[in-house]
């Protein structure tokens, strides 16, 4: 299997680290958080990957050339000129993602840190034969994602603001969950993320993955994967959660 990591974000949650570091490098107990996430892919057995970078995009790439990538093959996607989001990234670095098979593509944000079984995530994409397969869980989160009993994705919420997509969506009539940042996709769903470009605004312009979701769901089959075990999962994105996951991993090296 193959990978991306998103790991282009500012970080502006983590200043004054991110004044002078890539988000993805922040230490997490002892241990940059870039590289707990590549060692957690490569026990899952993905052999190649793509890691895109932006804020000091530079130090991210010495960091993975001083570690020999980890014995992976994995290769820069950069988006130095301008930061793309997770979905204009995804695209940028479909060239370097897809080839003649129809391999399954992990994507996972470098700032989640967890320990959930990723085989299983991945025996359950391919038995539902699904486009997209979400990590999701019942997870304290503004914003949800709204299944149906059969874990099809049916639309989104913010609990703080109201607002539902698509519009009237009954809501009430479906299983919320939060999205986890760690998806496995098919390389079909590239042909829609193209069209979904350039009806806004072209294959250069940031957009999110999650309104793509949205938008593709008459399109592709996009399913909601819960683990059947319970799981460590950190989001290291602020600082108040970083300290969490510091206190909770200390040691842990």
């Amino acid at each position: 299997m193959k990978a991306m990591i998103f790991a282009a974000g500012v970080g502006s949650r983590l200043k004054p680290y991110t004044d002078f570091h890539p988000k993805a490098l922040v230490p997490v107990g002892g241990v940059p958080a870039l590289e707990r996430v590549i060692c957690k892919i490569k026990e899952a057995g993905v052999t190649d990957a793509v890691v895109n970078v932006h804020h000091f995009g530079s130090q991210i790439t010495e960091f993975l050339r001083a570690n020999d990538d980890f014995g992976m093959n994995i290769r820069v996607s950069d988006e130095t000129g301008c930061l793309l989001d997770t979905g204009g990234g995804l695209l940028k670095a479909a060239s370097l993602l897809t080839s003649m098979d129809d391999e399954p593509i992990l994507l996972h944000n470098a700032d989640i840190i967890t320990d959930f079984p990723l085989s299983e995530m991945l025996c359950e994409h391919e038995s539902n034969r699904s486009d997209v397969t979400l990590l999701v869980d019942e997870r304290k989160s503004s914003r949800q994602l709204c299944f149906s009993s059969d874990m099809n994705l049916k639309g989104w919420q913010n609990l703080k603001t109201g607002e539902v997509r698509p519009a009237g969506c009954a809501t009430e009539d479906l299983i919320s969950l939060a999205f986890g940042g760690v998806h496995i996709i098919s390389p079909a769903i590239f042909s829609c993320l193209n069209e979904y470009a350039g009806e806004n605004g072209g294959a250069d312009i940031p957009f999110s993955i999650i309104p793509f979701y949205l938008w593709s769901m008459g399109r592709l089959r996009i399913t909601g994967y819960k683990s059947s075990k319970p799981y460590m999962w950190y989001d290291v994105g602020t600082s108040e959660k970083l300290a969490e996951a510091n206190k909770a991993l200390a040691g842990d090296i």
